[in-house]
């Protein structure tokens, strides 16, 4: 079946200007904790996030994802309990200096950001049999990921901050929240306007880690496959442009 010209995009390429914008708010994309402002979100910037994210790519067009915007500051100060009851459990899972550097951290902006809000991933909104899902169960759960990478790039482009919470009992968000079984809380997110984002991820700014090397990550035809003479352009090609992304730049 031949496609009407109506069907196709209008454009096959970004500008310039907008491709370089992509990338710059991919690599301007920072885990927000400790510099959200009280300031009120606008709906419309709100909206426009959400659509962001509703757009994102979903195995067999399920639309697995669901979001629930959560302002109200009992419910935040109960999700904030659930929180520090598993950090307090968390920290006890490190030892030494490496348990004094976490609990150091600031891990999350439940009562400071303005809005809180968490994508669910309900598994049975598309059937028992859906289009590419007959193989890998789990890739609805992927695609709701990929619906939260929509909001926070989304809302990075809009100056906003995001910082997800995962440090926290799925049950306890389910009885927090009224989840129903077959619904899974995915991510809870704080969103909010920030005082500044930091130049190099929180994480490796205060040491906890650093990232790793790209080239270290990609290998040739199977798992950690070698490059074969010709690819060594490619792989110099690769360290040269994430070099240039550490200082947040483009080659």
């Amino acid at each position: 079946m031949t496609e009407t010209a109506a069907a196709r995009q209008s454009e096959m390429t970004l500008s310039d200007q907008d491709r370089r914008g992509l990338y710059r708010t991919i690599l301007g994309r920072r885990d927000v904790r400790g510099q959200f402002l009280p300031d009120a979100i606008d709906d419309g910037v709100l909206a426009r996030i959400l659509v962001a994210a509703h757009h994102a790519p979903s195995v067999g067009f399920m639309q697995p994802w669901s979001f629930i915007i959560i302002r109200s500051p009992e419910q935040r100060a109960r999700v904030k309990v659930a929180f520090d009851r598993a950090n307090t459990e968390a920290a006890l899972m490190f030892d030494g200096e490496r348990a004094e550097k976490y609990r150091a951290l600031k891990l999350e902006g439940i009562l400071d950001a303005p809005v809180n809000l968490c994508i669910t991933c309900d598994r049975d909104r598309a059937g028992p049999v859906v289009l590419g899902r007959t193989h890998m169960a789990e890739m609805d759960l992927y695609s709701t990921v990929c619906a939260v990478e929509n909001l926070w790039l989304a809302a990075r482009a809009e100056g906003l901050g995001v910082g997800w919470v995962s440090i926290i009992e799925p049950a306890a968000l389910r009885t927090i929240l009224d989840l129903p079984e077959r619904v899974v809380p995915v991510a809870y997110l704080c969103l909010g306007k920030v005082s500044h984002f930091l130049a190099q991820p929180e994480l490796e700014n205060k040491g906890w880690r650093k990232r790793l090397p790209l080239e270290e990550l990609v290998a040739f035809d199977r798992f950690n496959g070698p490059g074969a003479a010709g690819d060594a352009a490619f792989i110099e090609r690769m360290r040269q442009a994430q070099q240039a992304a550490e200082s947040g730049e483009l080659v």
